[in-house]
């Protein structure tokens, strides 16, 4: 069958068309997306602006006209942290819903970690043995663990590139006092949560997802897009410590000039750097192995678990 997700996340809208059925490995088709940045059309801290609805709303149209055009059957939309922490995000999606008939989800935190993890498990498969899934977002970040499909844990902390560059790095480069003050902010946040994860014991395969660890694997060396999903890609914690020093003294336009970074998120890699290599650290994860499968992956892989035939 020909499915479409359509992903509502805080930085990028996505509409993904795959062919897959079960037993098979989805097969991407075709994909349009746009930056509409949502988290920064977040007014008063918490308020998602007209501007930022109309937005959204255009691209739900949009995609949907393309859905229609390229044969989906089934179409899955979901929204993430910045429809999940709008005080209005509710009433956006309703009235969006209303106008194009798009059923948009708003996933929780813990269900956005354990999607993502069960993308990661499909992926890698049972012999990787029980896993520790990490994950950058744009506005949260997400971390899973489990021997099976399902894990142990799975938490959500409002710890996303995006989300910690605008609270916390108001200039470019951001200061050393800005630095140190996000790294204490980091660090005692994850620190937190730490037990929750380590008490069902130490990972057989730590590994990451998101577009932020794929360009801070690229910069440490990693293979680039161009050799293809299945090269492996590992970020070491020792070259990852460096890079976060680096980049946090780096201007936008220099971190742009860095192989595999986008342009369009320049601005956040300083704060993901940090945020990996807390992250890293407290977990004592010497490497992060990158899955190109995450959130959109899983979320088909549950939908198509759920057809009956």
């Amino acid at each position: 069958m020909r499915l479409g997700v359509l992903d509502v996340g805080s930085n990028t809208v996505h509409l993904l068309v795959v062919d897959a059925h079960q037993g098979a490995r989805p097969l991407p088709a075709f994909s349009h997306k746009a930056e509409l940045r949502l988290a920064a059309h977040l007014e008063d801290g918490d308020v998602l602006s007209q501007e930022g609805e109309d937005l959204l709303g255009s691209f739900v149209d949009e995609a949907l006209q393309i859905a229609e055009d390229k044969g989906v059957e089934d179409l899955v939309s979901f929204a993430t942290s910045a429809v999940r922490d709008a005080a209005n995000g509710e009433e956006v999606l309703d009235r969006i819903r209303r106008r194009s008939q798009a059923d948009i989800t708003v996933l929780s935190g813990p269900d956005e970690a354990k999607l993502t993890f069960l993308a990661v498990r499909r992926w890698f498969g049972w012999s990787s043995g029980r896993l520790l899934v990490v994950d950058i977002g744009g506005g949260s970040l997400e971390i899973a663990a489990g021997i099976d499909e399902d894990p142990d844990a799975a938490i959500s902390l409002p710890l996303g590139a995006g989300r910690l560059t605008r609270d916390w790095f108001p200039s470019d480069p951001p200061s050393p006092d800005e630095v140190r003050k996000l790294r204490r902010h980091v660090r005692a946040e994850i620190a937190r949560h730490v037990g929750e994860i380590s008490r069902y014991g130490p990972p057989d395969h730590a590994v990451a997802t998101s577009k932020t660890f794929k360009q801070l694997a690229r910069i440490a060396g990693a293979a680039p897009s161009s050799e293809g999903p299945f090269a492996r890609r590992v970020l070491k914690h020792s070259a990852l410590t460096e890079w976060t020093e680096r980049l946090a003294q780096m201007t936008a336009e220099e971190r742009a000039e860095l192989p595999g970074v986008s342009e369009r998120r320049v601005h956040q890699l300083p704060a993901g750097a940090i945020v990996a290599d807390a992250a890293m650290d407290l977990f004592e994860l010497p490497e992060l192995e990158v899955c190109p499968w995450a959130l959109r992956e899983g979320v088909i892989l549950r939908r198509l678990d759920m057809i009956t035939t």
